[in-house]
């Protein structure tokens, strides 16, 4: 025999644990190994420690890209852009907002820039009808 003792499970606790518990991972002399606890979230955190919770607000950006589609085209060309970046980072809403922005403001920069060619086309044409004399 050696002068050694196996550790008594009713010692004191050594980390607030309530006396009679035995400690983490030591036996119960009667109903064998206690088993151990899935990691505990820090208060106030839900789900997987380290998952950030996702924003559930719309995308700035993809509101002004709406907007500027019908004011300022090419603005609202960037800003559907940058909202579209954004909006796969964060997760925020308002990816359709975003892609609505990016066609309107599309369409109504093609008929704007149609618009000035035309109306340069237009103003050569009348020029050139006044020269030929």
């Amino acid at each position: 025999m050696t002068d050694e003792q196996p550790p008594s499970p009713y010692e004191p606790p050594s980390h607030g644990q309530p006396y009679g518990q035995p400690q983490y991972g030591q036996q119960h002399p009667q109903w064998g190994q206690q088993p151990p606890y899935a990691p505990q979230p820090p208060y106030g955190q839900y789900g997987p420690p380290g998952e950030q919770p996702r924003p559930r607000g719309t995308n700035v950006l993809a509101i002004l890209s709406l907007v500027l589609a019908f004011v300022f085209a090419p603005a609202g060309i960037v800003c559907g852009h940058l909202a579209k970046r954004q909006i796969r980072q964060t997760g925020e809403e308002g990816d359709q907002l975003a892609t609505w922005g990016l066609i309107l403001s599309y369409v109504f920069t093609a008929l704007g820039l149609l618009a000035c060619c035309g109306w340069i086309g237009l103003a050569i044409w009348a020029n050139a009808d006044n020269n030929g004399y």
